[in-house]
This record gives structure tokens, C-alpha cells and sequence, in this order.
């Protein structure tokens, strides 16, 4: 059954601040038992308090996040170079899941590098499924750009078949699709998926200034940048066709993201979420 959690890369502050168990714990006050776990780094204290909070707290790890090659300092554990530890993590923290979280920005410059990039994705996804480990692919809004007439995650999905997907509903809306056609049209490819509202925010004072003034531009860069990332159930999508379709796919997780809180407590951001969805009908999703 489909299990809502939390989409760690929110909670890395708190992590830095309270520790990862500490942080762990008031999630699950909230009434959260499954993480994500991302933008936290995979060390040897951080992991163990990870597995304390599974033994004690109950937190399911429904996936980790990895990269296909090394990147800058702090960020994910490479696949091409450290196989064994991310595999041993997994195994730690009882996670099946791994998920990239996006491809290097510079590969979009050409349609040979997101394909020589697929291929070798592929490659890992088979090597982690000797593990019992499962590799996903999590979208932007990017994906739905187009070579040759066929999107970005099209391509991704056809060249790398052994290579699942993790649907983000609020970058699939930010792309220009129906969050819930897509979720209908990957059911047999994407059973994770990221509960992000999407909110058309206010524009600022300072933007109608900038237009009395007679600065035209400074106000249509505002104008063009009144998307937001919103609690679940605070913006515009429509969360109980998506979490219905989600379940009906048969996702393993759910997991509750919002990229900027704009000056919330993290905390009292995921409370917000999780109050809704429960308002919604799925308590039991908990």
C-alpha cells in the first residue's frame, strides 16, 4: 500500500541544527514515518542516527538519493565511484529505492550527451538490481523539453528501460502537463512520486514601484516569477484526483516536498501538508 513521507533535502537544516534523529523524531510527531532521504550527507553519524530512528521511531527510508557520476563537494554519492558504500547504506536503512535527482545541467547541450548519460544510468539501474535496489529518475520541468519532437522524459524513459520514475507533480505542472495525465500515462514506470503544490504568488509592492517609475522590465521580471512552491493543498492542484491516481498506480511513496517555505518553519510547512491531505481522506496514508 501507498505510503505519504517527506522529502528529506527540507529538513537538511534542521539535520545540521537538531542532529538527523532528533529531526526524524519531530516528523514523526507530526504524524510522518517515511523519508526520502536527500541533501544530507551520507556519513558514518548521520547514518547511524538514521538507523536509530528506523529501529526506534519506526521511520521507513523509502529511498535514497544518489548521482551517476561525482559532482561538487557535498553533493550525492556517485554511483561510478562509490557502488559499494551506497549500496551498503541502503542496506543500513533497509532502502530498495535509489533516485537521481537530475541529470547535470550541461548535458542538455546536446541530445548524444542526455543519451550517453541514459545508457550508463541504465547500466547502474542493472548493477543496483542485483542488490534487490531499484534506480529512479526524478523530473524537473526541463524534462519536457523537446529534441526531435519527442520530450526529454520520453527519451529518458524509452533509453533507459530499467530505470523507473519519480514523478514531481508540481515541475510536471511548471512544464506545461496535467499532473494527473502523466501520473495515468507512467503508471507502469513511476511508482514514486513528490507532493509539491504549485501557487501563483502575489506580485510584490516593489515590482508596482518599479512600473509607476516608468521600469517596465523590473516589473515584468516580477510578473514572470510569481510561481511558488506551496504546502500541499495551499496552491492550485488538485491533490485528491493526484494522490487517487498515485494509489491507483500503485506508488510505493508518496513524498511531501516544497523546494522555498518563504520565511515558514519547516515544521509547521510540513504540518500545514499533512493536515490537508488528512482533511482530504488520507489519514490512512500515514
Amino acid at each position: 500500500m501507498a505510503k505519504i513521507g517527506v522529502q528529506a533535502m527540507m529538513l537538511k537544516g534542521k539535520v545540521s541544527e537538531l542532529g538527523a534523529y532528533d529531526t526524524l523524531a519531530r516528523i514523526a510527531d507530526i504524524g510522518y514515518h517515511a523519508v526520502e532521504v536527500s541533501q544530507i550527507p551520507m556519513d558514518e553519524a548521520n547514518v547511524a542516527e538514521m538507523a536509530r530512528a528506523r529501529a526506534e521511531l519506526g521511520i521507513e527510508f523509502g529511498a535514497l538519493s544518489t548521482a551517476l557520476d561525482a559532482g561538487p563537494e557535498g553533493s550525492a554519492d556517485a554511483l561510478t565511484s562509490e557502488f559499494d558504500k551506497i549500496v551498503a547504506d541502503a542496506k543500513v536503512l533497509g532502502a530498495t529505492n535509489l533516485r537521481i535527482g537530475m541529470l547535470p545541467l550541461a548535458l542538455l547541450e546536446s541530445l548524444d550527451q542526455v543519451l550517453d548519460f541514459c545508457r550508463r544510468s541504465d547500466e547502474q539501474a542493472l548493477r543496483l538490481a542485483e542488490h534487490g535496489i531499484s534506480l529512479y529518475y526524478h523530473n524537473h520541468h526541463i524534462e519536457f523539453m523537446k529534441f526531435d519532437g519527442r520530450s526529454l522524459l520520453d527519451i529518458i524513459n524509452e533509453t533507459a528501460p530499467n530505470m523507473r520514475l519519480e514523478l514531481d507533480v508540481h515541475w510536471v505542472q511548471r512544464g506545461g502537463n496535467d499532473p494527473v495525465r502523466t501520473l495515468r500515462k507512467y503508471a507502469d514506470r513511476a511508482d514514486l512520486v513528490h507532493l509539491k503544490d504549485y501557487r501563483i504568488g502575489a506580485i510584490a509592492p516593489e515590482a508596482f514601484k518599479a512600473l509607476a517609475d516608468g521600469d517596465r522590465s523590473a516589473f515584468m521580471k516580477a510578473f514572470s516569477e510569481v510561481v511558488q512552491f506551496a504546502e500541499v493543498g495551499e496552491g492550485t492542484l488538485d491533490f485528491r484526483a493526484i494522490v487517487e491516481q498515485s494509489v491507483a498506480n500503485g506508488v510505493k511513496y508518496m513524498f511531501v516536498e516544497q523546494d522555498q517555505l518563504y520565511g515558514r518553519d519547516v515544521f509547521d510547512a510540513l504540518k500545514t501538508s499533512y493536515d490537508n491531505l488528512v482533511d482530504l481522506g488520507f489519514a490512512d496514508l500515514f
